[in-house]
């Protein structure tokens, strides 16, 4: 707990919203035995048709971590879990828990660099994967202390017929044969099989790992995040109070947002199983599916990116489907254009308000209110025990409002540090406050508001642009999807701006159009001055457009023409 003082914001809180809280010094997964001993009989995993109750639920998880213990599975020891959104995933990450060890979230999209990276990096001698994966971890093996591989297949928790027809439309199929054994083995034994009474782990919350959370590597290599049960627990109740509205034991959430990703990890996975309600999971996002499960399902919570908002209300069967039973919805990953917000509000009468964090607060520190006042294009105010100050990147000292410099924060949800990366650490952790590189300012009620990344601002002819408000002002054009904006070298200014854009389905606009659209709402400093028509933008499996990949592109485009 962080002793904030009355700040600003607090008047914002409606009376529903506690400024501190008194969190439990338990583990994780002693939130979740709880939540399966009070709901036994609730549902708690929906998946493509199948169900699984609390009970059955937290059996399984109890089976898995006995399991891992009998294969040697010692206290702190990391378990990498590679699998996109299922039962399977849900039930080894608690399993791991319960088991003593460290979970460290695996992107199944890893290439083979990325993944032998990851399993030297964190030194895991487990690694939980799908059957489709299972080529693809043997060839990451060099050099990389992994002993056991544990393998899955999706039509392992599919319903009958699903779980017969499955192998036969995968996509992509399993290539050639898993050799289990002594050091290979399956998943559903390991879960469905065995003791339901796992050797006790003595655990200190505060102090011990529950994760290591993997960044992106857009500043370098991936860096591991550590987060102790303390860190989880602190954000996942965080939320909950924020979400004073929730009813435990009756929400239905979309869980469509990855697990891998530390995001959907706390606001689906950990907010719901910890409140007794039903998680209905995805695997991977697909817009017609999404629309479908709404309509069927009537999910109430659903916390989503951007560009799954945009995806929804652009589809062309939505008005084939009913989505007013959802009640709120937290917009994280990238800024939720204004436009985006409204239309989904008027399509479901819910509400739909953008949050704030990162990987290394667990992720959320900041949010507008769900139910109360909001601002526009405002990441809201901090939440409980968190204090955030923006500071200035010469002095290093406080800014008043108004004034752009560094966000920096601090709260129980903030980790650790950094996986044996104690320079790295000290640079990002100064005096427990977290140095987030994010630029921005708060205004005089404590509403703050990120202007962008440090490393992403633009300087063109010595004027600073930051490529959000830009990407704003292009996002409330009737004609444009989405649109992303970064800096390209430029001769005479050293940077300028260039704005990519998805057009609407059945829309044209030309670059003329555009330009002269900018020019009635920016500075003309901050006009783009370049743009580039595309059919889609390259993105994470969170929904966050990959901004590096598009600079990546645009300097080889600069060294072809400057070779030739």
């Amino acid at each position: 707990m962080v002793d904030v003082e009355n700040r600003e914001w607090f008047n914002a809180y409606p009376k529903e919203v506690p400024h501190t809280i008194d969190y439990p010094n338990q583990t994780l997964h002693d939130l979740i035995k709880e939540a399966a001993t009070t709901y036994p009989h609730h549902v708690a995993l929906h998946f493509l048709g199948k169900t699984m109750t609390y009970q059955l639920f937290y059996e399984q998880v109890q089976r898995f971590a006995a399991n891992l213990q009998q294969l040697g599975l010692q206290k702190g020891e990391r378990v990498s879990i590679m699998l996109p959104n299922c039962p399977q995933a849900v039930i080894a990450y608690y399993g791991v828990l319960v088991a003593g060890g460290v979970v460290v979230q695996t992107n199944p999209l890893y290439v083979e660099r990325e993944l032998n990276h990851q399993l030297i990096d964190s030194g895991a001698r487990f690694i939980v994967c799908l059957d489709v994966l299972y080529p693809r971890v043997i060839k990451s093996r060099e050099g990389a202390p992994l002993e056991h591989v544990i393998v899955t297949a999706i039509k392992d928790y599919l319903p009958f017929p699903k779980n017969m027809i499955y192998p036969f439309i995968q996509k992509p199929k399993p290539k050639g044969k898993i050799g289990y054994g002594s050091h290979v083995h399956r998943f559903v034994p390991m879960a469905q099989s065995g003791s339901t009474n796992p050797t006790p782990v003595r655990i200190d919350p505060k102090e011990d790992l529950a994760l290591l959370q993997y960044t992106g590597g857009t500043t370098g290599v991936a860096k591991g995040v550590m987060l102790t049960h303390y860190n989880l627990v602190a954000n996942t109740i965080q939320c909950r109070k924020w979400m004073y509205k929730w009813r435990d034991g009756q929400e239905r959430t979309l869980a469509v947002l990855p697990f891998f990703h530390v995001y959907g990890m706390t606001t689906s996975m950990n907010l719901t199983l910890m409140t007794g309600s039903e998680l209905h999971i995805v695997p991977r996002f697909d817009p017609l599916q999404v629309l479908k499960m709404i309509d069927k399902k009537k999910i109430t919570m659903f916390p989503g990116a951007p560009t799954m908002y945009i995806a929804l209300i652009n589809h062309p069967d939505l008005k084939k489907y009913d989505l007013s039973s959802i009640e709120a919805c937290i917009s994280g990953s990238s800024s939720l254009p204004a436009e985006v917000q409204q239309t989904f509000e008027q399509l479901t009468g819910g509400r739909l308000v953008e949050g704030y964090g990162l990987t290394e607060a667990s992720p959320v520190t900041n949010c507008n209110l769900v139910w109360g006042e909001r601002k526009d294009q405002s990441i809201g105010v901090p939440w409980p025990d968190t204090d955030v100050h923006i500071r200035s990147l010469e002095t290093g000292e406080s800014l008043p409002s108004g004034e752009i410099g560094e966000v920096v924060v601090r709260g129980p949800q903030v980790m650790k540090g950094y996986w044996n990366r104690p320079e790295e650490t000290n640079a990002t952790l100064q005096n427990g406050w977290l140095y987030t590189g994010d630029m921005g300012y708060k205004d005089e009620e404590g509403y703050f508001y990120i202007v962008d990344r440090k490393k992403d601002m633009i300087i063109a002819g010595g004027f600073n642009i930051y490529p959000r408000e830009v990407e704003e002002v292009l996002y409330a054009h009737a004609k444009v999807q989405e649109a992303v904006v970064i800096g390209v070298p430029d001769e005479y200014r050293g940077e300028t701006v260039k704005a990519f854009i998805v057009v609407k389905e059945g829309e044209s606009v030309s670059e003329k159009e555009l330009n002269d659209y900018c020019r009635t709402h920016l500075a003309a400093y901050k006009v783009p001055r370049k743009y580039e028509f595309r059919d889609d933008l390259p993105k994470t499996m969170v929904g966050k457009v990959l901004k590096r990949v598009l600079i990546e592109e645009e300097t080889k485009k600069q060294g072809i023409k400057q070779s030739s």
